[in-house]
C-alpha cells in the first residue's frame, strides 16, 4: 500500500466509525462505543473526518494519468449511496408531519452540503492558483466549479419537488432559494468565461478572481434562513433529527461526498490534459528549434 494514502484512510475510518458504527450501536441499545462523547460532537467528528479524508485524496492526487484513487472513491460513494437510499426509502419510517415526501431529505440535504463544499474547494483552489501559479489548482478549480454547478442544479430541482407538496408551489422567491439560484448562475457564468477565453493564463487568472468574488454568496446561502424570514427550515442537528433518520442521511452524505470528490479529480484530469495541449509549443516551432540546433 502506498504510504501516502494512509492518513486519508485513517480519517475515513474514523469518520465511518463515528458516523455508522456508533450510530448503529446507539440505535440498537449498545452503549459505550461512543466513549461518552456527546451525540452532536460525534456527528461533527464523523463529518469532519469524512470531509478531510476525501479532500486529502484530492490534494495528493497529481492530476496525472492514474484514475485509481478516483475510482476507489467513486466505488465507495456508490456503495454508501446505495445503502443510504435503500434504508431511506424502505426501512426508515415516514416523518410524522410531512409523511413520505420527507424521504427526499436523504438526497436533498447531502446535495446542499456537497454543493457548498464544492464551491468552497473552488474558492480555495482559486486562491492557491493565484498565490502559487500551479496549474494543478486551476484544473481543480475548474473541476470543482463544474461539479458544484451540477449539484446546485440538482439541489434546486430537489427543492422544487419538495416545495410543491409542502408549500403548494414549485418555486417561491424564498431567501434560501433565491440566493441558491444566484449562486448557480454566478458559477455558470464563470464556466462560460472559461469557455470563451482562449489564453490559458488570462483564463486562469480571470476565472480565479471571479470565483473568489462569486464565493461571497456561499455564506449568504448558508445563513439566509437565519438572517431573513424564510419558509425554509433552519439547519438541523442530531438533537433535532430522529435517530431513525441518522443512518440513511449520513450514508448518503458520505456517498455524495465521495462521488463529488471523485468527479472533481476526474474532471481535473481532463482540464490538465487540455491545458497541456494548449501550453505545448507549436509543432512548427519545435521543428525550427531542431534545425537551429
Amino acid at each position: 500500500m502506498n504510504k501516502r494514502v494512509v492518513p486519508g484512510i485513517v480519517l475515513l475510518a474514523i469518520g465511518a466509525y463515528f458516523g455508522f458504527v456508533v450510530t448503529l450501536a446507539t440505535f440498537n441499545g449498545v452503549a459505550g462505543l461512543g466513549f461518552g462523547i456527546p451525540t452532536g460532537i460525534q456527528a461533527a467528528i464523523a463529518a469532519t473526518c469524512a470531509v478531510l479524508g476525501a479532500l486529502y485524496f484530492l490534494t495528493i492526487d497529481d492530476v496525472g494519468d492514474s484514475t485509481a484513487p478516483a475510482a476507489w472513491l467513486a466505488g465507495a460513494g456508490v456503495v454508501c449511496f446505495a445503502i443510504g437510499s435503500y434504508i431511506g426509502l424502505f426501512v426508515a419510517p415516514p416523518e410524522q408531519y410531512m409523511g413520505e415526501v420527507q424521504r427526499i431529505m436523504y438526497v436533498h440535504v447531502p446535495s446542499a452540503w456537497c454543493a457548498l463544499l464544492a464551491m468552497t474547494i473552488a474558492f480555495a483552489s482559486a486562491i492557491l492558483f493565484l498565490l502559487r501559479t500551479d496549474w494543478k489548482w486551476d484544473a481543480r478549480m475548474e473541476g470543482s466549479i463544474e461539479v458544484g454547478v451540477v449539484l446546485a442544479f440538482l439541489l434546486c430541482c430537489q427543492g422544487a419537488i419538495w416545495a410543491k407538496p409542502t408549500w403548494g408551489v414549485w418555486w417561491d422567491w424564498d431567501p434560501r432559494l433565491t440566493t441558491t439560484a444566484v449562486l448557480l448562475f454566478a458559477f455558470l457564468g464563470i464556466l462560460a468565461l472559461r469557455r470563451f477565453v482562449d489564453d490559458p493564463v488570462k483564463r486562469g487568472i480571470w476565472s480565479a478572481v471571479a470565483t473568489i468574488i462569486a464565493y461571497v454568496d456561499v455564506p449568504i446561502v448558508y445563513f439566509s434562513v437565519r438572517w431573513w424570514n424564510s419558509l425554509h427550515q433552519q439547519q438541523s442537528n442530531p438533537g433535532t433529527v430522529s435517530r431513525q433518520f441518522w443512518l440513511p442521511l449520513r450514508a448518503n452524505a458520505f456517498g455524495i461526498l465521495f462521488l463529488m470528490v471523485a468527479f472533481i479529480m476526474l474532471r481535473a484530469r481532463i482540464s490538465a490534459l487540455r491545458l497541456k495541449t494548449e501550453l505545448a509549443p507549436p509543432p512548427l516551432a519545435e521543428a525550427q528549434l531542431g534545425e537551429a540546433v
